[in-house]
């Protein structure tokens, strides 16, 4: 596997670093090296979030990049700010229930999935970015479902367990969602 450039962007509370972190994870348990770099304001909540992550069997030169290969935006300003960024033949996964906007690029794969209205309609509602990893996977087949899943059974808390499940129907959600 060459060097993967992933570009989380969102709000803060919607999960950003979780989602980042859960992919730098799944790389370290199959052997990968990983950089996990997040950018996000003072705020808590409603503030900007970004995350880059890097997965490569190679070491990694620097942990951040001006062009990912992929992008997975979960709301609009984010999707404005680092939409033009993907480097060409890379791919956008884009959470359509809050980022109306299609893109008219034709040199990078397009993924629209309305996680935000999926993670609610399924009694979900803080999960939309593990809905949103389990189309990111899909799409790239960066990770299997079993990867990833190792990855949240290995980081979730003892005392949060109780979430395991629902993250892992979240991630289905995601996987098997046909755009």
């Amino acid at each position: 596997m060459a060097a993967n450039s992933i570009l989380i962007a969102g709000f803060g509370g919607q999960g950003i670093l979780f989602a980042a972190k859960q992919l730098a994870l799944a790389g370290m348990y199959v052997n990968k090296k990983v950089t996990w770099m997040p950018s996000y304001g003072p705020e808590t909540r409603g503030g900007s979030s970004n995350c880059t992550v890097m997965i490569s069997d190679e070491e990694i030169g620097s942990p951040v990049t001006p062009e990912p290969e992929t992008l997975l935006v979960m709301n609009l300003p984010s999707y404005l700010k680092f939409h033009n960024s993907i480097k060409k033949g890379g791919n956008l996964i884009c959470d359509s229930s809050l980022v109306s906007l299609k893109s008219d690029r034709d040199d990078i794969a397009k993924y629209y999935i309305p996680a935000t209205s999926l993670a609610y309609d399924n009694n979900m509602p803080k999960l939309a970015n593990v809905i949103m990893l389990g189309k990111l996977i899909a799409a790239t087949g960066i990770f299997t479902p079993d990867e990833l899943i190792m990855s949240m059974e290995k980081s979730i808390p003892e005392s949060r367990k109780e979430l395991l499940e629902l993250n892992i129907r979240a991630l289905h959600i995601g996987c098997n969602y046909k755009d």
